[in-house]
């Protein structure tokens, strides 16, 4: 097994993806292993939805109505969602909680497609998470089956890599300038007599 710094290093958005895409069940085991992300009360504040074949033209009409897209530019817009052979729709399921607020919950969504994204490079597949305004569209939420309180994240596209995609190295970030720490501060405690 690949080390998790190694996945880290290596794991890469990718644009091209190949028509080849994991199964049902191949996607099953590997949602369940990305389930041991942070999950503040175990909520699972989140579902997926598989877009396969057709549904991912369903989804591509939804977008190119929402845009008010005619004629070729409808194509393009319509196009999009056939990008991938497999595309995970993510969508928060927010939970009412009295010690786990929403914007936790969506911290929870996202550190599980983060954990999903990294085991479908283990496994030698492709990922890339396209998110974009159409997300709130009408067309796109009732053909993703959204309820009111849910809220659409966009899909995960799931495809096996090009290997004639360029792979752009990622330069290793600063991590000192987004690191500081806490000072201890000494307070001075009055004792009373």
């Amino acid at each position: 097994m690949t080390g998790v710094a190694d996945l880290l290093r290596t794991r890469r958005s990718g644009g091209r993806i190949l028509d080849d895409a994991p199964s049902d069940d191949e996607i099953t085991d590997l949602l369940a292993l990305a389930m041991n992300a942070p999950d503040h009360a175990a909520l699972r504040p989140w579902r997926m939805v598989v877009l396969r074949g057709p549904a991912r033209q369903r989804l591509g009409d939804a977008l190119a109505d929402a845009q008010g897209a005619t004629g070729a530019e409808r194509e393009r817009a319509a196009a999009k969602a056939l990008r991938a052979p497999l595309l995970l729709g993510v969508v928060l399921v927010p939970k009412p909680h009295p010690k786990v607020p929403e914007w936790e919950q969506l911290a929870a969504a996202t550190a599980v497609v983060t954990h999903l994204g990294l085991l479908l490079h283990e496994a030698g597949w492709s990922s890339i998470w396209r998110t974009g305004p159409l997300v709130d569209a009408a067309q796109v939420r009732a053909v993703m089956a959204a309820a009111p309180q849910e809220k659409l994240l966009g899909w995960l596209y799931i495809g096996r890599p090009d290997p004639h995609a360029p792979k752009p190295e990622r330069p290793v970030g600063d991590a000192r300038a987004h690191l500081s720490v806490l000072p201890a501060v000494r307070t001075n405690l009055v004792t009373a007599r």
